[in-house]
């Protein structure tokens, strides 16, 4: 088993209490965010998107969260779990976990065993949850006490943190959601918008894919915190546009995700007006392949489902090729400098799961044009090659992001030379990763051939992530098209080796199976690791408190947040 570091940091600890004795809730006043990927929900458990989850963290909280370092620490739980307590049975079958005492939601209503075990209910019951795969192999969850749940797992478990750990698992109220089980899930706006949590704040005004106002929860457990009385959360606009809000006008306080050059955030920072935050995590800048046609001529349920195979990116020899054609090293330099390094790694870090793939780094563009040649994919007249009557076009979707949309241009230079047309899409990021099941254009439903987004995991072990490529995590319609193995990949092979780190307790052996799983994945083409890049943000120079985290929501210590004196 693990050894987990416990949030118990002395120092740091009686720093937060001695400061938060000469605090009052509320005291400092309002902090601007600014997230230029809109939350189109507050509810992580129907959509897994950033976007939503972050936000939702401010409200929301699992029995266990994520610190700076990735080391696992007690949220709503009064301690971690572990064999050496007794919270994990020594056959690993069953986790128990235990609330810390008085804890209320912001309703007022106390928190109880009875809603962890709804919560569990909800997700495993939802049509469409976008965790189930942190629920993987749990036959039941109970009510031990009042404060005591204890969680069954079917077979052994190694390593049980994964449902109600991090943000992306949180609590929900019992009495809030009741109604909204199995298919109803999505058509409960109340509950999806404003949801009751036990976080330091509390929806007062949502909109969809763009703001978000919230005020201090005044039921918190700290009676202190948090300092600040009010949120005002703003999604839209670009990441330059963020930047600039915080770094140069002082519009804002904190702004995330600023998938910005290096030399572009150094300029605006010598402003004076805020500083740039940086820390590496799991990002990684990927491209994912729809194994399956996504051809409009097909009924809407048929297209991007295992029922067709797609025509031209089912053969693993065009999918190699266009990976070979990519030229990660430049892609991390214009992108990102020294904030990203070129990887072939889907799990880049930490050092004991990373394989350490080197061989997609050398663009081999005479390599690609062969194995095109060997797939039958002949050049035409004009230059694209085809096949049986077939051109080979291909429709590549990402966000709107100067990045990105730089990054879009370049890769369909690289393809054109060995023969592959490219028409490039550019959405809206609330769109890509909205929570609508009825849209076309959603990362999962994946009508089109290629993406590119960022792919990431929370925390510091990778059983629910790995997992979330087998085969029955395929987005689908019987789903609600959730799910995030949006390449539809599906090999046999791999769900035994995910059954088998299941099974496995030791750290090291577990090491070496996700290493597995990584090359197995990325031999596959179904997913293109490019650049492992830095989680980068802004921060005004007045907002204190500010902690960045890779491992969790950047928003993970909000409650400490305050206005510098």
């Amino acid at each position: 088993m693990y050894r987990l570091k416990p949030l118990l940091r002395a120092g740091v600890i009686v720093t937060l209490l001695v400061t938060s004795a000469f605090a009052e809730r509320g005291a400092d006043g309002a902090v601007n965010i600014l997230n230029w990927q809109a939350a189109s929900m507050m509810n992580p458990y129907l959509s897994g998107s950033d976007n939503d989850t972050i936000p939702a963290s401010l409200v929301l909280e699992p029995l266990a969260g994520y610190d700076e370092n990735g080391e696992l620490f007690p949220r709503l739980a009064a301690d971690i779990p572990t064999i050496e307590n007794g919270g994990v049975s020594k056959d690993l079958k069953s986790i128990t976990w235990t609330l810390k005492p008085g804890l209320k939601w912001s309703d007022g209503t106390p928190v109880s065993a009875k809603d962890v075990v709804f919560t569990a209910n909800y997700c495993m019951d939802a049509k469409g949850c976008a965790q189930l795969a942190r629920f993987q192999g749990v036959d039941k969850v109970e009510v031990l006490e009042d404060l005591t749940v204890k969680v069954t797992f079917k077979e052994p478990t190694a390593v049980p943190y994964t449902l109600f750990v991090s943000a992306s698992s949180p609590i929900i109220q019992a009495k809030q959601f009741a109604d909204c089980l199995g298919a109803k899930a999505p058509t409960c706006t109340e509950a999806n918008f404003y949801p009751v949590g036990t976080g330091p704040f509390v929806v007062t005004n949502f909109k969809p894919s763009d703001a978000v106002q919230l005020k201090a929860n005044p039921n918190y457990r700290d009676s202190n915190k948090p300092a600040v009385a009010e949120v005002n959360y703003k999604g839209g606009g670009d990441a330059l546009g963020a930047a600039r809000a915080v770094l140069q006008t002082g519009e804002y306080d904190y702004a995330m995700n600023m998938q910005l050059a290096p030399d572009v955030l150094g300029k605006m920072e010598k402003a004076g007006k805020g500083k740039v935050l940086s820390s590496y995590g799991t990002w990684v800048e990927t491209l994912f392949i729809n194994l399956t046609d996504p051809s409009s001529s097909l009924p809407p349920d048929e297209r991007s489902t295992a029922k067709h195979p797609n025509p031209i990116l089912s053969d693993v020899r065009v999918r190699k090729a266009l990976s070979m054609a990519l030229d990660r090293a430049r892609l991390s330099e214009i992108g990102y400098g020294s904030m990203g390094k070129p990887t072939c790694d889907w799990i880049p870090a930490p050092a004991n799961f990373a394989a350490g793939n080197t061989e997609c780094l050398k663009q081999d563009i005479p390599g690609a044009v062969k194995l095109l040649e060997e797939a039958g994919w002949k050049p035409d007249s004009d230059g694209i090659r085809e096949k049986d009557g077939k051109k080979l076009k291909l429709t590549f979707v990402t966000i709107t992001n100067s990045i990105r949309n730089q990054f879009q241009a370049i890769i369909k230079q690289w393809w054109h030379e060995i023969g592959v047309d490219v028409e490039l899409k550019s959405l809206d990021t609330s769109v890509l990763f909205g929570s609508d099941s009825s849209s076309p254009d959603t990362s999962q439903k994946f009508y089109v051939d290629v993406q590119m987004w960022t792919n990431y995991a929370s925390g510091t072990d990778f059983g629910s992530y790995v997992e979330s490529y087998t085969c029955d995590k395929a987005p689908r319609p019987d789903t609600q098209w959730q799910g995030w193995n949006v390449p539809r990949y599906c090999d046999a092979k791999y769900d035994a080796l995910v059954t088998e780190l299941g099974n496995t307790a030791d750290v090291k052996k577990r090491g070496e199976i996700v290493k597995k799983l990584n090359t197995m994945l990325a031999d596959s083409y179904a997913i293109m690791p490019m650049v492992w890049r830095a989680n980068v943000s802004a921060t005004s120079n007045t907002l204190g408190g500010t902690v960045m985290n890779a491992w969790d929501s950047e928003l993970w210590n909000a409650q400490d947040w305050n206005r510098k004196k």
